[in-house]
């Protein structure tokens, strides 16, 4: 579960998404299905105002807008699609302060910007935009931006738009930060639970339903390829008199001590499942039925030179297991039962010990 160190949080949200979020190409399209007919309706007007300069710029806006969406419901590129459109916006929103578009009331558009942009954005990109946003009205309200422009906003509005702009800004910033540390959190527990759902409480290893998903996959895998796995079966001897005798702590102990064992001695493409109580199972891909009673010695051997302590004392533990091997078209129950029969002789033989399943 651990994340690679070249992730950043806003990388990790992008991959996640909590119920009831609107996804962000979702939200830009459902934005220029609203804004596309806003800004037709704008540029109409502008030509029944005299105004010829400004119906052409918001009619290829909104053409530029359509466009975008399109080509995303072709290609599927989320990147380009938010991209496009944050310049898109920035450009138009320029267009509507300097312009003086309705009689410069359509300015007030400008406080749609700074949600929409935190919204779809990394948060980096979000400050830096509404910075430069902030700081391009303000020199726009300068002396500046009237030799420049010849705006005819008064100065009333102009310092009401400043102040106001830069509040929701900052509020929209902070609103922003409190909901993607909501859904880290939500995701971290999401893993958490994840992890707890596939993995034993006491040893960390897989359980046994994580157990049962991997054989599933690696039998898939054979009957695609034909290449053999084997399964290894153990349960630690004579478990129920050391719980018994000296407790179920020192039992857990000597679980703890074989699962952290098994860890150390197999393969990292190898699955270690707590099976249930003291009985685990190693799956070994691409396994022959030798390798795989050389990995069961090999274990069984690094096993026994373990002690677990209780009341002063070394207690040692040993484990017999059972090994088999895919064969045939068996299934993997049958598999499995091949695996407990083997298991089952090595007990009746005197415990410590490993046998192979007759066929394996």
């Amino acid at each position: 579960m651990n994340q690679s160190a070249s992730r950043t949080p806003d990388s990790e949200l992008s991959q996640f998404r909590v119920t009831g979020e609107i996804p962000v190409p979702a939200l830009i399209n459902g934005l220029t299905a609203a804004a596309v007919p806003l800004l037709l309706f704008y540029a109409w007007r502008s030509t029944q105002q005299a105004d010829p300069f400004t119906a052409p710029w918001l009619f290829s806006f909104a053409v530029l807008l359509a466009i975008n969406a399109v080509i995303f419901v072709f290609s599927g590129q989320k990147t380009l699609q938010r991209r496009v459109f944050i310049v898109l916006i920035t450009a138009l929103f320029t267009f509507l302060a300097i312009q003086a578009v309705e009689d410069g009331s359509a300015i007030i558009w400008l406080f749609a910007y700074p949600p929409i942009i935190f919204y779809i954005s990394e948060a980096r990109i979000g400050i830096i935009a509404c910075l430069g946003g902030w700081l391009a009205v303000l020199l726009l309200f300068s002396p500046l931006g009237d030799a420049l422009f010849e705006l005819p906003y008064s100065g009333t509005l102009r310092l009401t738009m400043i102040i106001v702009l830069a509040f929701e800004m900052v509020t929209c910033y902070i609103l922003d930060q409190s909901r993607r540390r909501s859904k880290l959190g939500l995701i971290k527990l999401a893993k958490e639970f994840e992890y707890a759902a596939k993995h034993d409480a006491l040893t960390g290893l897989a359980n046994r339903r994580e157990g049962l998903e991997q054989l599933d996959a690696e039998y898939q895998r054979y009957l695609r390829n034909g290449r053999h796995y084997s399964v290894l079966l153990m349960d630690i001897d004579l478990f129920k008199q050391v719980n018994d005798t000296f407790g179920h702590q020192v039992g857990d102990d000597m679980i703890v001590l074989v699962g952290k064992t098994l860890t150390e001695q197999c393969r990292k493409v190898d699955t270690i499942a707590r099976w249930g109580g003291e009985e685990f199972l190693i799956l070994l891909p691409e396994t022959s039925s030798e390798d795989a009673q050389a990995s069961a010695e090999r274990i069984r051997l690094a096993v026994a030179a373990r002690t677990v302590q209780a009341d002063g004392m070394d207690i040692g533990a040993t484990i017999s297991i059972g090994v088999a091997t895919i064969q045939g078209s068996e299934s993997i129950d049958r598999l499995l039962q091949r695996a407990d029969e083997a298991l089952y002789q090595a007990k009746s033989e005197g415990r410590n010990r490993t046998c192979r399943a007759a066929g394996s």
